[in-house]
């Protein structure tokens, strides 16, 4: 029972992280909440999280598959490391140029939480993201290809996103705010993050045959 805890935790904390960078979601999240009200502001949360869970489920699907091939579970190793340096260039340079997040266009009727899945399912960089952490918890053994583990795991990342999105909801304004004035910083600590994983995952598939 402790393993499968431990996992959800590894979900959410990766989920919570993933979702602090401002961007269109979140910052869409915070609008709703200000213009309209708090509970527009979480039905417009679970939209995203319902889809965020299932581009995590698809991912882990993907990579149990893929585990069962272990040539293709190797080359894979090496995508990830490709991906995580990818992820963490793209912060560093993010970090280096000021970001203004323009206002989503949110005056519409549609109902919030098929707006939050909308937006989501629109935005499918999670997959690439999900799938190259999946791959670095299973190489490292964090995550085992097992469906419970998968189901705690997922859950964990949807815990973490809606936890993510209610900094925005709850903390409004003067959260994105702190966030705009200290973003350079995050992005610093979120890239060293994917740089150090990129370097961890690198060692291990070295250290990896295919054959075994």
């Amino acid at each position: 029972m402790f393993n499968l805890l431990y996992v959800l935790f590894v979900g959410l904390g990766i989920s919570f992280l993933g979702t602090l960078p401002l961007g269109t979601l979140n910052v869409a999240a915070m609008q709703i909440a200000n213009k309209e009200n708090i509970k527009a502001g979480i039905n417009f949360s679970l939209g995203v999280a319902l889809v965020e869970v299932i581009y995590l489920r698809l991912s882990l699907k993907g990579v149990g598959w893929v585990i069962d091939h272990p040539r293709l579970f190797f080359y894979l190793g090496w995508v990830t490391v490709l991906l995580l340096v990818a992820l963490s260039v793209f912060t560093f340079i993010s970090a280096l140029h000021k970001r203004e997040k323009k206002n989503v266009l949110l005056n519409n009727k549609m109902n919030r939480f098929l707006l939050g899945a909308t937006m989501s399912a629109l935005n499918p960089v999670q997959i690439p993201f999900w799938f190259g952490w999946s791959t670095y918890l299973m190489t490292n053994r964090v995550l085992l290809p097992k469906s419970i583990e998968f189901n705690f795991f997922t859950i964990g990342g949807g815990i973490g996103t809606l936890c993510g999105l209610a900094v925005f909801v709850f903390g409004g304004t003067f959260v994105v705010q702190k966030l705009n004035a200290n973003q350079k910083k995050v992005d610093i600590v979120i890239g060293c993050i994917f740089a150090v994983t990129a370097v961890i995952q690198a060692y291990k598939v070295i250290h990896y045959h295919p054959l075994h």
